[in-house]
């Protein structure tokens, strides 16, 4: 008895703590902690996952008239090696997918997904957003990069956000500071994340340096452009990006971008597919923009968007490997355009090759900022080597 009357107290002293807790968090304005918590570590996670969509509301970018890719008369010939399902297993992949010639080589899924599975692509939805402004400038609804940002948005038409032009967003250089750390519970990326607000939280960001004079990566650039899309073309970014890019593609299956409750899409992360849809994404790249010999987005952009920015970072380095949202590189001297996102998402384009490469999976290593990570170092070895490889 006097046990049953211990374990009691011990519940409502626990019950007690945790309602103080909730109502300390919401009279802070730190109630999307609460949120957080019931997203990752009461579900057995640490941080976000690949398939959030399950957690938050979504919008719908819908696909229209299906065209399936066709196989390489290759197609899965070749056999992952011990070492090569090693790297795979170690990095946790759930989908690698190699298109050549504009024709699927090789792909392979782990973890119980298919080609139909849809993935978080976190951070390559920045690169979507790139392209989404591209085809709003071909469409006419923006004229231009140089266009500045207070020719659409209220805020930025006064003082020194008055300075800010797209371009500068694109190109990572707006000066705002808004923050980008993924370990601060408290910081913009985990508000804007499982929060409920995006606009004011984004909008209430002050200046700190001259358009162009930093570089420094932060999610919030692309929310502005979001909220740009919105103003300039009358319709969401999933219904824009739907209309103007993935329903030209032929894209298989309705792609997902999350929302928060404002209705506004997470431009900087959250958007849901198949290795095979963001494939199509990797042919658009490769082919300066254009589908099948329609433009999406124009050449003059599409060259600009892939050229590296070359404005200094904090450390005095100038940014030779970003472009407008997409990241640039050489692998054995050939050029590299990639979208990646946080666990290890990427969609590589190599022109040379012809060829395009897409991982999805739960890990990646850890190195932040400019360096290739070395998981996709593998990744390219690898892809070089099933490419260049005909006889198996």
């Amino acid at each position: 008895m006097k046990f049953l009357r211990y374990f009691l107290r011990f519940i409502f002293s626990l019950l007690l703590a945790i309602l103080l807790i909730v109502i300390v968090l919401m009279v802070s304005g730190n109630s999307y902690l609460i949120k957080a918590v019931q997203s990752t570590y009461l579900v057995g996670k640490t941080g976000p996952t690949i398939e959030d969509y399950k957690k938050f509301d979504n919008r719908i970018v819908e696909q229209s008239k299906h065209v399936p890719w066709p196989k390489s008369a290759h197609y899965n010939l070749y056999q992952l090696k011990p070492e090569e399902e090693a790297l795979h297993n170690n990095w946790e992949s759930v989908a690698y997918l190699i298109i050549q010639n504009d024709s699927i080589l090789f792909e392979k899924y782990w973890d119980g997904y298919s080609e139909a599975s849809y993935s978080n692509s976190f951070s390559v939805a920045k690169s979507l957003v790139a392209i989404a402004i591209g085809a709003a400038i071909k469409d006419g609804c923006v004229q231009s990069v140089d266009q500045a940002v207070g020719d659409f948005l209220d805020e930025f038409k006064t003082a020194e956000k008055s300075k800010i032009r797209i371009k500068d967003l694109l190109r990572m250089s707006s000066g705002i500071a808004f923050g980008e750390s993924y370990g601060d519970p408290f910081g913009f990326m985990a508000q804007t994340y499982y929060g409920d607000e995006l606009y004011d939280l984004t909008m209430d960001k002050e200046v700190l340096y001259g358009p162009s004079e930093l570089w420094e990566y932060q999610g919030g650039n692309t929310l502005i452009l979001n909220f740009i899309l919105k103003e300039a073309c009358g319709k969401s970014l999933s219904e824009f990006f739907s209309e103007k890019v993935w329903q030209q593609i032929g894209a298989s299956h309705n792609a997902m971008w999350t929302i928060n409750e404002e209705g506004w899409e997470k431009a900087y992360c959250c958007f849901y597919s198949n290795a095979r849809d963001f494939a199509r994404i990797g042919k658009l790249m490769l082919d300066s923009g254009s589908w099948n010999g329609t433009e999406i987005i124009g050449k003059n952009y599409f060259e600009e968007l892939s050229q590296p920015v070359n404005i200094k970072d904090k450390n005095g380095k100038v940014v030779d490997y970003y472009g407008y949202h997409w990241w640039i590189t050489e692998y054995k001297g050939m050029k590299v355009l990639y979208a990646r996102g946080i666990l290890g998402q990427y969609i590589v384009t190599i022109p040379e090759l012809d060829a395009v490469m897409v991982r999805l999976g739960h890990k990646r290593d850890p190195t932040k900022g400019p360096t290739v990570p070395t998981d996709l170092l593998d990744y390219f070895a690898l892809t070089d080597k099933l490419l260049s490889n005909r006889v198996y």
